[in-house]
């Protein structure tokens, strides 16, 4: 695992020692090793850096940028079948000196080119100079595991694999834009490709880019779509070959990703996507596997006793450590470094305490993200369920007559529910929901923090809406039920934007390499083409995966109530936390940067702060962003 970074400059203006700043701030994703190069051709100066944390072939034969006759690269992740790649360039007449993926990598372009990157079964984002083309490509890997920034204005164009790097180049103007304050707000996270600041961007995933040096042409492809999948006749299979499948897929994807030179540990909550890895993991093992657990004093919060119990039954060896205030307080100073664009899930305090405990044992870790996504294990299915089965009862008629007279109401007005918890929000929410005819925008509407009414308040300037995934909802067919069509857009937003930015940013914090099991394409694009009735059954959300973690796991174990990976924000708050509102929601400092109606915050924030059930994610998505604000602008 490591961090890339670099330039093509047109205008031939950008130098070694910039390069080597833009890559030495990425320290912390690679602390083993350290490599420049600065490539003069006869249209623009070329820049490839990379800080490398050694997982692979620990010797210096891994060594990047690395360069094979007219290709150079510079490469960040993992190919996990790269030695089956391997194997198939040998018998082509290919030499190796290392054990790395990274020179697989560089062969198999060499080979087929761009095409090669349909064998990559992995977690990756990678550049390459073809010097006989004068081309350079950018890669990202297929769901997005492994980021990967660009910044594009003045003939110049940056990469790299974290937004810090580009306020080491003298050119790169630190732009706010508007339009994606608003996406933060209303997600919390900000979706590609859009970032927080202008004329910068997320390669999104499943895309390259392509760069022609002569002409200096930038074109964007996109080489593999989840949606693809779920627009492919499903599959018509009982549900004991259902499972039999997805078993060996999983043991396949679990056993390719504990191939490493280093220790590999697992994140364990107790729930079912991190009890079946771990439990599949330790099935195949003789040696006990590390197992980290992260708990809370506060009830609600803590998963330890369930994870305990999956340890003591799997026989793993077992870490617990217990977050608190101390912890929270220690912790939150750094989010803005970490995070470099604003990021409000406030479950990255766990994560990254989580990431300090297993790099004391292990330099790997596996996670189970993507379950959720893949499995439909969220609340919010059920809920937009309930909603489309009301709406159905409700003729269109009535539905516009309620919305009409729901606006000429301000809900603030309605005494008796003026200070119920978030009861203005709910309120906009139903009043729109009215309005709404298909499930993704019901599910983005629900899943908003800030509602577009909210937003048109608490920001001091006006902003247009942006297009995301959310909009490729357009692509799917209409085979795809409101379940599987939630899945392939979760799949592709909160999965991708929020999950996946959480666990690469807190892990890389600490120099711990993340890896995603659940994400190994082979799965998903066989669960996608499972019909939803085996996935959501009955009411029973994550059907499939619980049916096959009991096959691994007592039910008795397992059989709980559904646990987020929260952090008990109201009660800290109004304790060692408050200071943090009072300095950063500050009146006088939101006017004077004219990004949020002060008024507007301060009011939410009083409320809060008066026991008034205020929402405490809105309050926090502003604070992280304060927070941001004082550390990047």
């Amino acid at each position: 695992m490591c961090g890339i970074a670099g330039f093509i400059d047109f205008q031939n203006k950008s130098t070694q020692i910039q390069l080597q700043d833009m890559t030495d701030t990425l320290h912390h994703r690679g602390p083993d090793d350290s490599g420049y190069a600065l490539i003069k051709t006869p249209f623009a100066h070329i820049g490839l850096g990379h800080r490398r944390l050694s997982i692979l072939d620990l010797s210096n034969h891994g060594h990047q940028p690395m360069q094979f006759e007219h290709l150079h690269m510079v490469y960040n992740g993992e190919v996990y079948n790269f030695g089956e790649i391997k194997k198939e360039l040998i018998k082509l007449g290919y030499t190796f000196s290392s054990n790395s993926d990274t020179e697989v990598i560089l062969k198999s372009f060499h080979l087929w080119g761009i095409e090669a990157v349909h064998k990559f079964n992995g977690m990756f984002a990678f550049t390459i100079y073809d010097k006989r083309a004068q081309k350079v490509y950018i890669v990202r890997d297929r769901s997005g595991i492994k980021p990967l920034y660009w910044y594009q204005k003045e003939d110049l164009i940056l990469f790299a694999s974290e937004l810090k790097s580009f306020h080491q180049h003298h050119r790169f103007h630190k732009e706010i834009n508007q339009n994606s304050v608003a996406l933060f707000l209303q997600h919390q996270y900000i979706p590609e490709p859009h970032t927080i600041f202008e004329h910068t961007h997320k390669l999104k995933a499943g895309y390259f880019m392509e760069i022609t040096l002569q002409t200096g042409s930038v074109q964007t492809h996109q080489y593999w779509d989840v949606i693809d999948s779920y627009n492919a006749p499903k599959l018509d299979i009982s549900e004991t070959q259902a499972l039999d499948s997805l078993d060996d897929l999983l043991k396949s994807a679990f056993s390719y990703r504990m191939v490493s030179d280093v220790p590999v540990g697992v994140f364990l909550s107790g729930g079912y996507d991190s009890s079946l890895v771990t439990a599949v993991l330790q099935s195949g093992m003789k040696e006990k596997l590390k197992t980290f657990t992260i708990g809370f004093h506060e009830r609600g919060y803590d998963e330890t006793p369930h994870a305990r119990a999956v340890a003591k039954h799997l026989g793993t060896e077992h870490t617990e450590y217990f977050c608190t205030q101390k912890d929270a307080l220690e912790i939150i100073p750094t989010l803005p470094e970490i995070f470099d664009e604003p990021f409000g899930d406030s479950s990255a305090i766990p994560t990254t305490l989580v990431s300090k405990l297993a790099k004391k044992d292990v330099s790997v870790t596996l996670s189970a993200d993507g379950g959720d996504e893949i499995f439909a294990g969220y609340e919010t299915y059920t809920t937009v369920l309930s909603w489309h089965a009301k709406m159905q009862k409700l003729s269109p008629n009535l539905r516009r007559l309620t919305h009409k007279m729901m606006q000429q109401i301000n809900p603030s007005h309605i005494p008796y529910m003026r200070n119920t918890y978030n009861f203005q929000t709910r309120y906009e929410k139903i009043k729109n929901l009215l309005l709404t005819q298909d499930s993704v925008d019901a599910m983005k509407l629900t899943m908003s923090y800030f509602t577009p009414d909210e937003l048109n308040q608490a920001l001091a300037n006006p902003f247009v809406a942006q297009q995301s995934n959310f909009d490729t909802k357009n692509k799917l067919k209409t085979t795809n039920d409101m379940i599987n069509q939630m899945l392939a857009i979760d799949y592709k937003t909160y999965m991708l934007d929020d999950i996946l930015t959480k666990v690469d940013r807190t892990t890389m914090s600490v120099s711990l390499e993340g890896r995603e099991p659940l994400l190994d394409y082979r799965i998903i694009e066989f669960v996608a083409k499972l019909p939803s009735n085996i996935k959501y059954k009955d009411g029973t959300k994550k059907y499939l995966l619980k049916e096959l973690t009991h096959r691994y796991l007592p039910k008795k174990i397992m059989d709980r109530p559904k646990m987020g990976f929260g952090v008990p924000l109201m009660e800290w708050f109004k304790d060692e936390l408050k200071s943090y509102f009072l300095h950063y929601l500050d009146f006088e400092r939101l006017q004077k940067q004219n990004i949020f109606n002060a008024s507007y915050i301060v009011a939410m924030r009083d409320r809060y702060l008066e026991g008034k059930n205020e929402n405490i994610e809105k309050l926090w998505s502003v604070l992280v962003f304060q927070m941001w604000y004082e550390r990047w602008m």
